[in-house]
């Protein structure tokens, strides 16, 4: 199970950061299309991130310490890639 959520945590990792490379298309030359394409993509794999670091936390033998780290890895550009290489591996 755990190698869903590395795939799922990679997804939204990458997709993350295109939604980041695509926010300056939207605001500064208005045009919202990529946003409109990556956003609910990425919302999805936020949200299956999130519950796959719940679902899989005894198992990995995470502390709430540890399980705080990944959560919140998941809201801060490439988080979910240190995530990868430090909880996953």
């Amino acid at each position: 199970m755990h190698i869903i959520f590395r795939l799922i945590a990679m997804l939204e990792g990458g997709s993350y950061v295109l939604l980041l490379i695509a926010l300056p298309f939207k605001y500064l030359l208005d045009n919202e299309q990529y946003v409109k394409a990556l956003g609910m993509p990425h919302g999805i794999l936020f949200i299956l991130y999130i519950i796959m670091a719940f679902l899989i936390r005894k198992k990995m033998g995470w502390d709430i310490k540890n399980l705080t780290v990944i959560i919140l890895a998941s809201i801060i550009p490439f988080g979910t890639f240190y995530v990868d290489y430090r909880y996953l591996r």
